[in-house]
């Protein structure tokens, strides 16, 4: 995904236009999304129990809607909406790629669903210490843990700020001498609220918001698309579509990149881009990349992550679990459709210059890539009208809202059970509970701490994404390749993750200096020596590196040896489950989840189908 990181800037350059200023109708909108959600929570806390699993997994009792729901609403953050969207005005639908991975969800409702299941557990380093160690336990949640904040608070306590930067600028707080802008008052007050709800209520509030979420962002996206098409063809969207095609170059509409783009075959020097040293396909999106790496990252996401897969936990049964990821996976149809359409759709009006607010994204044909970030902020400024725009609004809130308490609770669980349980395993569950709302409440002080950092971190997005491909490779190895061959150990699994985190750590050791822009790395390393080659290596491709040493670490040491014991590993394997297992596992789906996973796979090949220039 293209830095979100410069919209702020990006917006207060190009500046606001005449009625852009949110009206009345705008606020009732605001107002009205946040009196359902308070609602919504109170009803929660109101029935919640002062239990583990009523805490952390919603007592093990959401509805198959409500898992579908908040998996989809935790994954779309309003950095993803203004990434996506900026993306699709700059490169067109190459970002598609990671939005066609609804197919990871059916790997997780088919494959990993019935293992989880059976082991009813509360956490994936749970389940990776029932199948393997201890150790892989330890390593995976203190890995994830530093992820999520590094990587998910940061990203989303952003796109908080830029949110209210870009639509409310005019908005300031001054407390003395010190005058306090729209950016830290966004940020603080989505972090409090969010981190609110998610305190008192626990998993059970985070997933029925995340409903409503998921309600409000959707409506909210689509009639930007659709008010979008509208504009453009005159007050007919299909002729809104036909003048999408025709103003926005064929290769806007490709999904598959050349390895090398036009008009740099036989060169590979390198380019300046955002303050370090890039090879030039490095924001190209090549085929390759995406077709390999791509796949790794997504079936890490959508089936090992906890910030994911905690909600499918929250399931009463497999059936439930199955039925919610499946339906999960027709909502993750949409993003292509209602966030990066609707950056093409401000490329085609720039470019047509039927919205004259929206002329500094094109220039000379193409689009500006500083402007270009600012694609949905900017639509919604210049071309909603109100009413419209406080529900376009409403959705990006939402958006970030339902990530944030996703990964609030996420690490909560994660601290609460795989290391306080751990460290004090006679706790009650009053205890447990307690200390789930500590943990909970210390990651909002942490976002809050955060906001000076991410606010003056220009660049810090381009790190912060290639943190995925950097980490993710080692535990999409462990989890997938384990359920599948029995014969892999724990000894094995300990070595891939070490292994493979290490690789993944030093390479960010290795950009952090450059893309950061720290003294005396403006220009990068020496070139040609051996970081600079690192350094210069493109991360998807770097990623798949990590992934193949990871694989091969595991097999050799798994193999040199001894075999896990056979009771060990019952049920957690597909060599090792018993007939009761597959007899249980065959009664918990039928034609209808059939029909529906063939539904979202036939979506996915018609948009490969469809968008090839």
């Amino acid at each position: 995904m293209n830095s979100a990181f410069s919209l702020l800037a990006a917006v207060s350059e190009t500046g606001a236009t005449t009625n852009t200023s949110l009206s009345p109708l705008d606020w009732l909108a605001i107002a009205l999304y946040f009196i359902v959600l308070l609602g919504v929570a109170w009803w929660v806390v109101s029935r919640s129990k002062d239990t583990a699993d009523d805490y952390f997994l919603a007592g093990r009792n959401l509805s198959w809607w409500v898992v579908g729901a908040s998996i989809f609403a935790s994954n779309i953050g309003s950095e993803h909406i203004v990434g996506l969207a900026g993306s699709g005005a700059k490169d067109g639908v190459a970002m598609a790629h990671y939005e066609l991975h609804a197919w990871c969800l059916l790997v997780l409702a088919w494959v990993f669903v019935p293992f989880y299941a059976r082991s009813m557990v509360f956490t994936m380093p749970e389940f990776l210490e029932k199948r393997f160690s201890v150790g892989s336990r330890y390593v995976l949640s203190i890995v994830s843990l530093i992820t999520f904040v590094v990587s998910k608070i940061a990203v989303g306590i952003f796109a908080g700020g830029v949110v209210f930067g870009a639509l409310l600028p005019e908005v300031q707080l001054k407390i003395g001498s010190v005058v306090i802008d729209s950016f830290w008052i966004g940020s603080v007050l989505v972090i409090v609220l969010t981190g609110l709800y998610t305190v008192l209520g626990g998993m059970r509030a985070v997933a029925y918001n995340d409903a409503v979420q998921t309600l409000v962002l959707i409506v909210g996206s689509a009639t930007l698309t659709v008010y979008g098409l509208w504009t453009l063809g005159d007050g007919h969207i299909g002729a809104g579509w036909a003048q999408l095609r025709q103003l926005c170059p064929s290769d806007m509409f490709n999904l598959w990149k050349p390895l090398i783009p036009a008009g740099v075959e036989g060169t590979w020097e390198p380019v300046k881009e955002s303050g370090r040293m890039a090879w030039y396909f490095n924001d190209h999106f090549p085929w390759l990349g995406m077709a390999i790496c791509a796949p790794v990252i997504g079936l890490w996401y959508w089936c090992t992550d906890q910030y994911i897969v905690q909600r499918a936990l929250g399931a009463p049964n497999e059936c439930v679990a199955r039925r919610g990821s499946i339906f999960a996976a027709v909502l993750k149809l949409f993003p292509v459709y209602l966030f990066i359409i609707p950056g093409l759709i401000c490329f085609a009006l720039a470019a047509s210059n039927k919205v004259p607010g929206l002329a500094p994204i094109v220039k000379d044909g193409k689009a500006v890539a500083h402007e270009a970030q600012a694609a949905f902020p900017m639509l919604v400024k210049h071309l909603l009208p109100p009413g419209l725009r406080g529900l376009v609004v409403a959705g990006l809130l939402s958006a970030l809202m339902g990530s944030l308490a996703g990964v609030f609770n996420a690490c909560s669980t994660l601290f609460t059970v795989d290391l306080y349980e751990k460290w004090n395993p006679k706790a009650t569950q009053h205890q447990i509970v307690r200390m789930g709302r500590i943990a909970t409440a210390a990651m909002v002080v942490i976002a809050l701490i955060w906001i000076p950092v991410v606010k003056n971190a220009s660049s810090l997005y381009e790190y912060l994404q290639g943190i995925q491909g950097y980490l993710a490779p080692p535990i999409f190895v462990v989890f997938f390749f384990g359920v599948f061959f029995k014969r892999l150990n724990a000894q094995g699994c300990l070595w891939a993750m070490l292994v493979g985190f290490v690789l993944g750590l030093f390479r960010m050791l290795v950009d952090t200096p450059v893309t950061l822009g720290l003294p005396g790395f403006e220009h990068g390393y020496a070139q040609g020596s051996f970081l600079w080659i690192v350094n210069n290596i493109y991360f998807q491709y770097f990623s798949v590196l990590i992934t193949i040493v990871s694989v091969v670490v595991m097999f050799v040491v798994s193999y040199l040896t001894p075999a896990p014991k056979e009771d060990q590993i019952r049920s957690l394997t597909f060599g090792t489950a018993t007939p009761e297992d597959r007899r249980k596992t065959r009664e918990s789906w039928d034609w209808h989840d059939v029909l529906s996973s063939a539904f979202v796979l036939a979506c996915i090949i018609g948009a490969y189908l469809y968008f090839r220039g």
